[in-house]
């Protein structure tokens, strides 16, 4: 065998030319521009690319008026995410919210108690003993929940006073009603009426106050679901397009895109999650897995999943996606503002 021969078999060579772009990243040279770093993650490959990917389908979403969907799972209320959530509330961003029990019970309490900066390596059983509860690296002191209690307690009466079975809607919105605090979620869902659906509400001290409550005050209260699930596909049915921006995975995940199955599937999806795809779970799902159950539908641009931990790229979604773009108008949205 001849040293060419081998060569072959390393460097083989092509002939094809590929039509797709450079990859190319930022160029830091001059001043810095945010919106140009975003846009050349287009050509920097990865989940840079998924990224910005997610960008133009959000901002595709928007431009064509599609009732959003945004869900999130309760680490993300824990985390600084919290205030980016409530932006998108307070400006009347997105259309509905699915949640866990978790982040409920997270945004009440930052209202008046913040969570505090932590470590990842602790002693825990120390921990315990200080009675300091850890998420991560941020740090939760128990007398949080002590205060939650008090607050819920005082919340309870009122919300039951009428009607003895209320459904997680109605309880997220008029909780939302008692607070007085620009960067809560339930505030400003509240003043905008986003509906925050939360199937499962009792899986969080939300849950065990409610527990107590029944046990202690009044056993006639309880917790309706299936109300707010036929609203919600209601809420499917009557959109002309839906758009999915899922934080996470989980029940929320799954909640958005089972209801969305009952309209044929979602018009588009935007997975930010860390899930991984071979345990067949839910949480780890792609999008094109929901394609399959039509509960997305079958397009090749409309869906994308960044494979990213939320707090480093959320922020970047939001800012791109929403604070500095404006969605192009409708030629009926034209017509009226002419006239």
């Amino acid at each position: 065998m001849t040293d060419d021969d081998t060569k072959e078999n390393v460097v083989p060579g092509s002939e094809e030319e590929l039509a797709t772009p450079d990859v190319r990243g930022y160029d830091f040279t001059g001043e810095f521009d945010l919106a140009e770093l975003l846009a050349s993650y287009e050509t920097t490959g990865f989940q840079a690319t998924h990224l910005a990917e997610a960008i133009d389908i959000v901002k595709r979403m928007r431009d064509e008026g599609a009732t959003i969907y945004c869900t999130y799972t309760s680490n993300i209320v824990s985390s600084g995410l919290r205030e980016t959530l409530a932006y998108l509330a307070r400006e009347d961003l997105v259309d509905v919210m699915i949640t866990t029990s978790g982040s409920i019970t997270e945004d009440v309490i930052k209202t008046e108690k913040p969570f505090k900066m932590g470590e990842w390596d602790v002693d825990e059983a120390a921990m315990r003993e200080r009675g300091i509860n850890r998420l991560g690296n941020i740090f939760v002191p128990s007398d949080r929940y002590v205060w939650l209690e008090e607050y819920l307690n005082d919340f309870f009466p009122d919300f039951f006073a009428e009607e003895k079975v209320r459904t997680p809607v109605e309880f997220s919105r008029e909780l939302g009603e008692t607070i007085d605090d620009e960067h809560s979620i339930l505030a400003n869902a509240a003043d905008n009426d986003i509906p925050i659906f939360c199937p499962a509400l009792t899986d969080a001290e939300v849950g065990n106050f409610l527990y107590y409550y029944k046990q202690g005050y009044d056993s006639e209260v309880g917790i309706e679901i299936l109300q707010d699930y036929d609203d919600l596909i209601e809420e499917g049915l009557l959109a002309d397009k839906t758009g999915l921006i899922v934080i996470g995975g989980g029940l929320p995940k799954h909640h958005a895109i089972m209801t969305n199955l009952f309209r044929g599937g979602a018009d588009y999806a935007v997975y930010i999650s860390t899930g991984v795809e071979g345990d067949g779970s839910l949480s780890g799902a792609p999008p094109d897995e929901a394609v399959s159950w039509g509960k997305i539908k079958e397009e090749v641009t409309n869906h994308v999943e960044v494979k990213a931990e939320a707090t480093l790229v959320t922020p970047l979604l939001v800012a791109e996606a929403f604070k500095k773009y404006e969605p192009e108008q409708s030629e009926a949205e034209a017509t009226a503002a002419d006239d």
